[in-house]
């Protein structure tokens, strides 16, 4: 990713454009740091998602839709008139690390950006509010709480514009993607609810491809993610809409119910409460 000059000073569309021209594919963020929310087309997925999981672009909604995934480098889309209404409106400019080829160690306190001096190779820093961001030249599965107050934010998920940091950007490094294959440290680690999840449905599969499922789960994780209110009733709703859609035919795995436990863990739902909300998703849809 070649680095932008600091555009921080300037609107959030010309923040946009100047990233664009650099290979960065952007998008724009509501207070909170949050995506702008799905339109009545595309609400749920109605409309199946952009068609190209591989490169950033919006489906063919011409609205601000799908948070990570609308996210484009296409000047014409930037300036057309539904997404210069929503850079009005912008607070911040968010950008699709993995569209731009980089993977982002997000270090949100002290102790986090201290593992990372002393575990992982130096590279291109940007100061956040709270830590770090660690950029590294290469992509990779993202994932939130790998460890106590790291996230890993490369494909299938946005990170905040704060400027082109410090440094130069240097290979993504075996430690890095070591991560998202260790158990999450967290106070309730995914582990100890595996032994009550087990797949759902015994139907016939109705979906052509696993990235349909796994663009699912991803986005179901972000919901959850981003949600600053109503964390209860939000981890309900998100359990019924995959199970509504994937509970039937058995493509659903521990593996994939243990990312959805993982992220409403993060956002403070206990153990029980995960199951709780499950269980009752499960009954509502009579599965």
């Amino acid at each position: 990713m070649t680095q932008p000059t600091d555009i921080r000073r300037v609107s959030p569309l010309h923040a946009a454009l100047a990233l664009a021209a650099n290979g960065v594919p952007p998008l724009p963020l509501r207070a909170g740091k949050v995506p702008f929310g799905n339109c009545r087309t595309c609400a749920k997925n109605a409309c199946g998602g952009r068609p190209n999981m591989k490169t950033p672009g919006p489906c063919t909604c011409p609205g601000v839709c799908h948070a990570w995934a609308a996210a484009t480098t296409d000047p014409h889309i930037l300036n057309s008139p539904q997404w210069v209404a929503a850079w009005r409106q912008a607070a911040g400019v968010g950008y699709h690390p993995g569209g731009a080829g980089v993977t982002v160690v997000d270090l949100d306190n002290a102790a986090a950006i201290a593992w990372a001096r002393d575990t992982l190779p130096a590279t291109r820093t940007v100061p956040t509010t709270r830590g770090q961001h660690w950029i590294y030249q290469g992509v990779m599965p993202s994932r939130n709480a790998v460890r106590s107050g790291v996230d890993i934010k490369s494909l299938m998920s946005y990170a905040r514009w704060l400027g082109p940091g410090t440094g130069t950007a240097t290979a993504l490094p075996d430690a890095v993607r070591a991560l998202t294959a260790q158990e999450p440290s967290t106070v309730r680690p995914a582990r100890s609810v595996i032994p009550v999840l087990t797949p759902v449905g015994e139907g016939e599969c109705r979906h052509r491809m696993p990235a349909y499922l796994d663009r699912g789960i991803a986005m179901a994780e972000q919901r959850i993610t981003v949600a600053r209110e109503a964390i209860h009733a939000t981890v309900y709703r998100t359990f019924l809409a995959v199970l509504s859609t994937h509970g039937r035919c058995g493509c659903l795995t521990d593996a994939h119910i243990a990312r959805l436990f993982t992220a409403a863990q993060a956002k403070g739902e206990s153990v029980r409460h995960c199951t709780d909300a499950w269980t009752n998703a499960r009954t509502t849809l009579g599965l």
